[in-house]
């Protein structure tokens, strides 16, 4: 068992999830310009967060079965945020509502600790992932990538892989062929 299977678990044990959802692919959970200050738990499928930049998308974070995925801009500060979350294929999602969340997270010092270790996992990943992208060259990005997260090539589409490592379909077929 890790922190977060018995957080979820006991998020569950409590009755605390307040809804289901069913997204079919590329439906969106959140768009841009919208406030959600929602925590959603994957039950299956697969989904991204992306943001678009002069009429570009890319792509800035994955949420597979079984992990959480928030615009936690949106989440943490309670502001309407530029990202959008989307379905990449028939998903079921958790809802848990922040206030209800926060609440639970602050109930005992072990669930306070797990939300300081999700936190903490959040920021040294997006570091990491910003330190490759301006550093690594296209096929140390893909190496490290599929080191780290094997199951990212099996679930997502190639296109917004490539996005997310930003490079080009096209550099990403190639360097996958090598």
């Amino acid at each position: 068992m890790t922190p977060i299977t018995d957080l979820v678990e006991s998020i569950e044990r409590k009755g605390l999830w307040t809804n289901v959802l069913e997204l079919d692919r590329n439906q969106f959970l959140k768009v841009k310009g919208s406030k959600d200050t929602n925590l959603y738990w994957v039950v299956q499928g697969s989904l991204r967060i992306y943001v678009v930049e002069e009429n570009e998308e890319h792509t800035i974070r994955f949420g597979y079965t079984h992990n959480f995925i928030t615009a936690l801009d949106s989440f943490l500060d309670e502001k309407p945020s530029d990202l959008y979350i989307q379905a990449l294929k028939k998903t079921t999602v958790k809802v848990i509502d922040k206030a209800t969340f926060m609440d639970f997270m602050k109930s005992t010092p072990e669930n306070n600790t797990t939300w300081q270790l999700m936190l903490e996992q959040l920021v040294l990943q997006q570091m990491e992932r910003e330190r490759d992208i301006l550093t690594v060259s296209p096929l140390e990005r893909y190496m490290r990538v599929l080191k780290r997260s094997p199951q990212l090539f099996q679930e997502i589409p190639h296109k917004y892989i490539a996005s997310y490592l930003r490079m080009t379909p096209e550099t990403l077929s190639r360097i996958k062929k090598s």
